[in-house]
């Protein structure tokens, strides 16, 4: 038993989960899709606690799991990101001016979160206020952390994601993409792969970007790099990485015919990158 019903009582409860593998005695601890899956910290106190912590390094949870830290290295490494504003000031008058200087529709979302979860649309200046408390309210009680970034609402778009696996050092492997646009509250619902509407070339550039900001960090492990596409020009933004195993990635190990959990949490994935 690892504590009660809520989140912050159990699977949110660093203390719990790290007694709990020292009194089973097990060797690893795999995080999972959520709760403390992308908190460096915890990562950390596996590792000092002599487990070992099945997904990337502290440091790249640190850097990829923020998608506030995501987006300025994506930019770094010259990938284009969605417009917005995704800075460290997070007073109210600075969003506030941020947002009316981004236009809206806006997103409001939250920096450590995924699933939907501390995500906000904005359709006038007057209500912004309102939907941020909200946003970084429910940021908070699900990830622990209240801050938040601002996005352009691109009207027209496809949500794709490009599967990766990297042994921390380059070339990067991808696995193709998923299509994740089918979605209710936030929440993916159908993923399709491949993406039906893509073009050979945008297929490539698309796997392109997503190895290229894998490199740029020196990611390690399986994650998952997410863009927008704008059905309009065929652009494609940058969105977020998951320093993760994601709940979707057996459509990609449907398709491939790769046991993608099996890869990195053994030897075998050295034989793959090396292919």
């Amino acid at each position: 038993l690892i504590g009660g019903s809520e989140a912050r009582d159990s699977y949110m409860n660093a203390d719990a989960l790290l007694n709990a593998a020292k009194q089973t005695g097990a060797d690893a601890v795999h995080p999972g899709y959520g709760f403390l899956a992308e908190n460096a910290v915890f990562a950390q106190r596996c590792i000092d606690a002599g487990l070992i912590f099945v997904g990337p390094s502290p440091e790249i949870i640190a850097e990829m799991g923020s998608k506030v830290q995501a987006k300025l290295a994506a930019e770094k490494a010259g990938i284009p990101v969605v417009p917005g504003y995704h800075g460290t000031d997070q007073s109210d008058s600075v969003l506030l001016a941020e947002a009316e200087r981004v236009g809206f529709p806006l997103l409001i979302k939250a920096s450590a979160g995924g699933g939907g979860r501390g995500m906000r649309r904005v359709y006038d200046l007057s209500d912004f206020i309102n939907q941020l408390h909200l946003a970084r309210k429910e940021a908070k009680a699900a990830f622990g952390d209240g801050d938040v970034l601002l996005e352009r609402f691109v009207e027209s778009a496809r949500h794709i994601e490009v599967q990766i696996l990297s042994d921390g050092s380059a070339p990067a492997l991808h696995l193709f993409e998923r299509d994740c646009s089918v979605q209710r509250r936030n929440q993916k619902v159908v993923e399709r792969a491949p993406a039906p509407y893509l073009s050979s070339d945008q297929r490539e550039r698309i796997c392109t970007l997503g190895k290229k900001i894998c490199e740029h960090v020196d990611y390690e492990c399986a994650g998952t790099v997410e863009f927008l596409m704008d059905m309009d020009d065929g652009e494609f933004y940058f969105i977020e990485v998951n320093p993760r195993v994601q709940v979707e990635h057996t459509v990609t190990e449907e398709v491939t015919g790769i046991d993608i959990c099996l890869l990195y949490t053994s030897d075998a994935a050295d034989d793959l990158l090396c292919v």
